[in-house]
């Protein structure tokens, strides 16, 4: 038993805009319903003392430690701006008058 039918495999090219032949709707229906039934058989495994992860690999994080530092001074950055008011860039308006 197709557990996926032709109609869907056509609705979803629809909503994917994709235009797919008759051929090709036959094909991915078979595709699907082969994914969906490989799928299935995860319901089937004990997983009742497997506990809860987030990532399937023992990772720490690998990123540097956030350490604050002085930037660069305001005049420095605001020298090569076209155009700055009030130490901030001034950009043109987008949302009008």
């Amino acid at each position: 038993m197709s557990r996926i039918s032709t109609d869907q495999v056509k609705h979803v090219a629809n909503l994917a805009r994709l235009a797919i032949t008759e051929d090709e709707a036959e094909k991915f229906t078979k595709q699907l319903d082969a994914i969906i039934t490989f799928a299935e058989q995860l319901n089937e495994l004990d997983t009742d003392n497997v506990a809860p992860t987030y990532h399937v690999l023992d990772m720490k994080n690998v990123l540097r430690e956030d350490i604050p530092k002085q930037g660069l001074p305001r005049e420095e950055v605001l020298k090569n701006a076209p155009e700055h008011q009030d130490g901030q860039f001034k950009v043109p308006s987008i949302l009008g008058e």
